[in-house]
């Protein structure tokens, strides 16, 4: 990350002031913000994979417990924007990876459909790492306000102001959505980063509409990540909505999650991966 030109509470300045940890804390794997090699040309789902190995071997937890470290987490001062980079790091990582692995073309478009929350604010951090790498991304956020609903999503949507290969679209018209099913077959990849360990219940408009486009999307063989959880299915129970995205690959942060390893979420979520985001070992209650 190139920090010299960051704003006083750029994506930098807490990386640079007190956030020196580069290694998870349970497994002494590198952080993604700290591992170049997530992005070396040729590295793939099997590759990652086997890199966050012992990440994914840790004890599995349910929503509500991965929401009580997140939150612990940032009560022991480690900044949500930290975490979020990190996680949004590592989806961009999965995201480039899943396009190797299904040889998607080069310099095809990348679709990342981002709820207000910060799940969406985790597809907004990998908007900007795959613009670093080269690869260009259609971004849709899915808010009435017009902004994301989070301090640490907002911040992130404001950076892709004026960003090379990154358009950022935002609307809370399920029929602006579904003009996305117009030629969604073209797209190399689309990234459901739309409801994460919160989801329950019923899904409504424009989601419906953003998980109808991810439906699509893989229909005509475009692979799809899901961040955190294919939208809409429970992380602690592993119960779906309807409708629900069926992926290709689910990432997932710090811990595997209990919901994904039942039966009907296992189809759902396609291949999982556990990236380590850095949650100190105080916070988690494993």
């Amino acid at each position: 990350m190139d920090c010299s030109n960051d704003a006083p509470m750029g994506p930098c300045a807490y990386h640079q002031a007190e956030m020196t940890t580069t290694f998870d804390p349970a497994t002494r794997l590198a952080l993604p913000v700290s591992d170049p090699s997530l992005f070396e040309d040729g590295t793939d789902i099997d590759a990652l994979s086997e890199r966050w190995r012992r990440q994914a071997a840790l004890a599995p937890m349910g929503a509500a417990a991965m929401r009580g470290a997140d939150a612990r987490a940032q009560r022991l001062g480690t900044p949500g924007e930290w975490l979020m980079e990190q996680a949004g790091t590592a989806v961009a990582a999965a995201a480039k990876a899943l396009m190797v692995s299904t040889d998607r073309p080069r310099g095809s478009l990348v679709l990342i459909l981002c709820g207000p929350g910060n799940n969406g604010g985790d597809g907004l951090v990998a908007a900007r790492r795959l613009a670093e790498q080269g690869v260009s991304t259609e971004v849709v956020l899915l808010s009435g306000s017009g902004a994301p609903s989070t301090p640490d999503a907002a911040r992130n949507w404001e950076r892709l102001d004026g960003l090379e290969r990154v358009h950022p679209v935002t609307t809370a018209r399920d029929s602006d959505v579904a003009l996305y099913l117009n030629g969604i077959a073209r797209a190399g990849l689309v990234i459901d980063a739309l409801l994460g360990t919160g989801v329950s219940g019923s899904v409504r408009e424009p989601v419906r509409t953003a998980v109808d486009v991810a439906v699509r999307a893989r229909q005509g063989r475009v692979p799809v990540l899901a961040v955190d959880t294919p939208t809409s299915v429970d992380l602690s129970t592993g119960e779906p909505s309807n409708p629900v995205v069926r992926a290709d690959v689910t990432i997932t942060f710090h811990r595997p999650k209990v919901g994904l390893s039942a039966r009907v979420a296992k189809l759902l979520a396609g291949r999982v991966l556990v990236a380590p985001i850095g949650i100190p070992s105080e916070a988690d209650s494993a």
